[in-house]
C-alpha cells in the first residue's frame, strides 16, 4: 500500500456547482488542498474550463459539465451551491435562464442534499437588499428591490433561492447555510463579465477611457476572492443551528471614482476618466455590516484593496498578453 491508497479519514466528499466559476475556482483550490474529494460541476455558461485546469490532474478533483436547472444524482456529504451568472451583463444576457438557474437550481440541489441528508450552502447575494435604503446592510434589513426591473431576474431569483432553503430547512430539517456575497475580486474574474473592477482594470491595460457611471460618487466594498472563499469554509464547518444568512464582504468601502484613480496608479495607464448615465436600478451605496461573521465564522477581512488589486491586474494582463481577452 503506497500514501494515495490511505483513506484520510476527515475528508469529504463536496459538490461544488458553479465550480469553474471566478469564485467556485478557488474554492475547489482550498478544498482539494485539504484533501477532500471534489467534484465540480459547470455548464461553462460563464465559468471556464481553463480556472480549474491545473486541478485536473489531481487525484481527489472530479470536472463534470452540467447545467443545475436539471437534476443531478451524485453522492456527496457537502454542497456549495455557487451556480448562477453574477454579473449584469450575464445574467441580463438571458434573464429568464437566470431566474431558473436560482430558483431550480436550489431546487435541485436542495433536492439532493434531502435525499443525501448532506449539509448544504448556498451562494446568495448582496442583490438582495436591492438599492438599500439602510447603510450598511444588516442581515435583518429586508431590501428594498425593484420586482420587475432589469436586475430582477437575478436580485429575485436569489431572494427565491434563499426563501427555499429556509422553507427545506423548517420542513425537511435540512442542515443549510447561506452567505450573502457583497462585491468580490481577484485573479480569475471573467474579463468583460462587466463588473466594476474588471471594467476599469481592462480599460486601463487597453489605455481607453475608463467609464464611471453617473458621478461617480455611488460607493461598494470590495472584498478579495481568498478572504471570501475562507468565510465560505467557516461557514460550512459551523453548528446547524448557525444557518445564516450572513454577510459575507469587506465593509471598507470606495467610490466608483476612487477606485478609478487606483486602477490607473497602479497600471500606469494613460486612460482617462470619462462619466456616463447611471443604469436602471443601480445602488447608490453598498456596504456589509459583518457583526455576525465576526460572531459566527470569527472572520473579517484583511486585504486592503490596494494589496488585492496588485495580483488581480497581473491576472488580467497576462491574458491581454496572451490575446485571450
Amino acid at each position: 500500500m503506497n500514501d494515495t491508497d490511505i483513506i484520510n479519514p476527515t475528508s469529504k466528499r463536496v459538490l461544488v456547482t458553479g465550480g469553474a466559476g471566478f469564485l467556485g475556482s478557488h474554492l475547489c483550490d482550498r478544498l482539494v488542498e485539504a484533501g477532500h474529494d471534489v467534484l465540480c460541476i459547470d455548464n461553462y455558461f460563464t465559468g471556464r474550463r481553463g480556472n480549474v485546469s491545473h486541478l485536473l490532474d489531481a487525484p481527489n478533483f472530479e470536472l463534470m459539465r452540467h447545467d443545475v436547472t436539471f437534476p443531478l444524482y451524485v453522492e456527496v456529504d457537502e454542497i456549495y451551491n455557487l451556480a448562477c451568472p453574477a454579473s449584469p451583463i450575464h445574467y441580463q444576457h438571458d434573464p429568464v435562464q437566470t431566474t431558473k438557474t436560482s430558483v431550480h437550481g436550489a431546487i435541485n440541489m436542495l433536492g439532493l442534499a434531502k435525499r443525501l441528508d448532506a449539509k448544504i450552502m448556498q451562494a446568495s447575494t448582496s442583490e438582495v437588499y436591492g438599492d438599500p435604503d439602510i447603510h450598511p446592510q444588516p442581515e435583518t434589513y429586508w431590501g428594498n428591490v425593484n420586482p420587475i426591473g432589469m436586475r430582477s431576474c437575478y436580485d429575485e431569483g436569489k431572494r427565491c433561492a434563499e426563501t427555499l432553503f429556509f422553507d427545506y430547512h423548517r420542513q425537511h430539517k435540512l442542515r443549510i447555510k447561506v452567505a450573502r456575497i457583497f462585491n468580490t475580486y481577484g485573479p480569475r474574474m471573467h474579463p468583460h463579465d462587466g463588473r466594476v473592477v474588471s471594467n476599469f482594470i481592462m480599460q486601463a491595460l487597453k489605455n481607453e477611457d475608463i467609464t464611471i457611471f453617473g458621478d461617480g460618487q455611488q460607493t461598494r466594498s470590495f472584498c478579495y476572492c481568498d478572504e471570501l472563499v475562507e468565510a465560505f469554509i467557516r461557514l460550512m464547518e459551523t453548528s446547524d443551528d448557525v444557518t445564516g444568512p450572513i454577510n459575507t464582504g469587506n465593509p471598507g468601502e470606495f467610490s466608483m471614482l476612487e477606485l478609478a484613480q487606483t486602477v490607473i496608479e497602479l497600471t500606469g495607464t494613460k486612460s482617462k476618466i470619462v462619466h456616463k448615465p447611471l443604469p436602471q436600478d443601480d445602488p447608490k451605496q453598498r456596504q456589509p455590516d459583518i457583526a455576525l461573521a465576526k460572531k459566527h465564522l470569527n472572520w473579517e477581512p484583511k486585504v486592503p484593496l490596494r494589496e488585492g488589486l496588485v495580483p488581480t491586474i497581473a491576472y488580467f494582463e497576462n491574458l491581454v498578453k496572451a490575446g485571450i481577452a
